[in-house]
């Protein structure tokens, strides 16, 4: 039986295992996708033996995205991008890497929103940590024009800046009422919001109405951030799918069928977040 599984620490929260044994049952494959609690200091030795192990890859989350692509034997030109790994799997025995976040993000949001035409639009990210590399990356390839980015630590922006070019510039919270009137889509990729962090404070009342604003956190369904978009009018976009669309290629590279993110599926997930919410 072939197994596959996610790792990080802690790992008990991870919703991974519902996704992929979801699509196990759905496609009739013979296997299993399980939770593996990996410490810190275990991550090289883990990733390292892989094809000597029970797996055939595994999915890596928060902390271990930069220690996985550091041991890796073969990544490819997005993990090299990144500097950070969340899908391993075997070709021909050897350890390969990719990372599946930024796909994600733009199939959820085309999924979402198929009309919407990121070519040559101006976007905002909030935030300047490993996500929001994945998704500026994301953007940029998809042809969007500029992207201005909100930090609290301007070094972060001037990484980002040297890594992405001319096309991403900095913008503060104090002039964020200016640039938000030309935006065509606005994007937190922060922890702010999710359950038991603090709310993210910002006024986007200026907001172009027809502008989307997307938030990548998915506990709750719908932050306040986003709750405040739809209230304004704005079309607006949640974490969950973005979930859901980065585990499409693991899976493929695993077990040789392309998965279908469905209603189902979304339903399924959901219901899971919104029950843990209410305990």
């Amino acid at each position: 039986m072939k197994k596959a599984c996610v790792i990080g620490w802690p790992i008990a929260h991870s919703r991974s295992p519902l996704i992929h044994n979801y699509w196990l049952k759905k496609y009739g494959i013979d296997s299993v996708y399980e939770k593996k609690a990996v410490e810190p200091e275990s991550v090289a030795q883990f990733i390292v033996n892989l094809a000597s192990s029970e797996f055939i890859g595994c999915n890596v989350t928060i902390p271990h995205k930069g220690a996985a692509f550091r041991a890796i034997a073969k990544t490819d030109e997005i993990a090299r991008r990144l500097g950070a790994v969340n899908t391993v799997y075997l070709k021909g025995g050897v350890v390969c890497g990719t990372n599946t976040d930024g796909e994600g993000f733009i199939a959820s949001l085309q999924y979402a929103h198929p009309s919407f035409d990121l070519k040559n639009i101006t976007a905002i990210v909030i935030g300047a940590g490993g996500a929001a590399k994945a998704i500026i990356g994301a953007l940029l390839d998809e042809g969007v024009e500029k992207i201005g980015i909100i930090n609290r630590t301007r070094e972060r922006i001037h990484d980002l800046q040297v890594q992405f070019g001319s096309g991403v510039y900095e913008t503060s919270e104090a002039n964020s009422d200016t640039a938000l009137k030309s935006c065509g889509l606005l994007v937190n990729t922060t922890s702010q919001g999710m359950e038991g962090q603090p709310s993210l404070e910002l006024e986007i009342q200026s907001l172009n109405p027809d502008a989307l604003v997307a938030d990548i956190v998915y506990t709750p369904l719908e932050t306040a951030f986003l709750a405040k978009a739809r209230q304004q009018g704005n079309p607006v976009l949640g974490g969950l799918g973005m979930l859901l669309h980065q585990a499409v290629r693991g899976f493929e590279l695993w077990f040789g069928v392309r998965p279908e993110v469905t209603a189902e599926l979304y339903e399924l997930i959901a219901s899971g977040v919104q029950k843990a919410h209410k305990q």
